[in-house]
């Protein structure tokens, strides 16, 4: 077993909590992945399960023992960086086995490791190549490679594919994705972009301000978003936003927009965050859906799809149509929004409602 718990971490920097009391199970071999924007925390996370950084106060375990006074290389983990930290001057062979070599490990069972790693990476023709001679993705595999073969319980991954461009991105998303069905170790995974979150991992931890905010799966935080944070940092294009106050069975939103929406418990006269997901406005009427008439201001055409950015009474919008070849800025439309899949949070607590 190799679940990793953070039981009420906190990390100060000074007087500055970067990390605010977080509690979090990472189950056995799981791919976990952290994210949120820039400053949130979770890169420091990261770095406190990996004794990089130590922990003000609180608790870290792996497999059980805690680990939060346990030097890194006593932790059971492996970490692939950023920049992926190979030596210039050493074959990929070399590179892979350094770690083992500091540790005393037979040559045979580095042997061994290697020729296995290198099978389920694809590195095979590369262990003789040096790291320039190697592309941006080859490089990162090699690192992934390196960590690996230590054969830790805990993998880390610290925005691994920030450095590539998006092509390459996309690829090695799937690539980490297939090796961790391959390779029996717990991963967790740091992220900015919530793309990379929503593709690969078996659970979201979304952060913000040093706090843990929401935790599902991917579906679950992006139907069931607990905040207006949350509903507004997951998605692309984002969610659309409107001010508002609920009537009587209605929905007032500014510019004077009337919506017909009825939810149980919503008191009249409530301030409230209407948001809706650009998927779930439409240029045709459906059942169940309120229209409000708008004028587009930019078309992208993205082949079998296109964005939409309109302007209605209630304020500028995205929304996700079918190609449409005819349609053009300046044209007027009316648009249908999914009313039983739009969300309501409240204007003070920005929570669900």
């Amino acid at each position: 077993m190799a679940d990793v718990v953070l039981d009420k971490v906190v990390k100060k920097f000074g007087e500055a909590e970067v990390v605010a009391g977080i509690d979090l199970t990472v189950r056995d071999l799981e791919f976990c992945i952290l994210v949120g924007p820039s400053g949130c925390g979770k890169t420091t996370t990261l770095r406190m399960i990996a004794g990089l950084e130590e922990v003000t106060s609180g608790d870290i375990r792996i497999a059980g023992q805690s680990v939060t006074w346990t030097p890194p290389r006593d932790r059971d983990i492996a970490m692939v960086f950023q920049s992926y930290a190979l030596y210039p001057h050493m074959t990929v062979r070399k590179n892979l086995s350094f770690a083992l070599e500091l540790h005393k490990v037979a040559r045979a069972e580095i042997d061994r490791r290697i020729a296995e790693v290198a099978q389920i990476i694809g590195l095979t023709p590369l262990l003789d190549r040096k790291p320039r001679q190697l592309s941006g993705g080859q490089r990162q595999r090699v690192a992934v490679g390196a960590a690996l073969v230590r054969q830790a319980g805990v993998l880390l991954f610290d925005e691994p594919l920030s450095n590539l461009d998006a092509k390459l991105r996309v690829h090695m998303r799937t690539e980490l994705k297939r090796l961790h069905q391959a390779v029996k170790s717990t991963m967790v995974y740091v992220t900015h972009d919530q793309i990379e979150a929503m593709t690969m991992g078996d659970r979201i931890v979304i952060m913000n301000g040093g706090r843990i905010v929401q935790v599902g799966t991917a579906m679950e935080v992006y139907d069931h978003p607990t905040s207006r944070f949350v509903a507004g940092f997951i998605g692309t294009p984002p969610m659309n936003f409107f001010e508002g106050e609920i009537g009587n069975g209605s929905l007032a939103l500014q510019g004077g927009v009337q919506l017909p929406f009825l939810r149980e418990g919503a008191k009249p006269g409530r301030k409230i965050t209407f948001g809706i997901r650009p998927e779930h406005i439409y240029l045709r009427t459906r059942e169940n859906t309120g229209r409000v008439p708008a004028t587009i201001e930019v078309v992208e055409p993205l082949g079998h799809r296109t964005i939409l950015t309109a302007r209605c009474a209630a304020g500028v919008l995205q929304l996700e149509a079918e190609a449409m070849p005819g349609l053009k800025p300046g044209d007027a439309a009316d648009l249908f929004f999914d009313l039983p899949r739009a969300h309501l949070f409240d204007q003070a607590t920005e929570c669900v409602l």
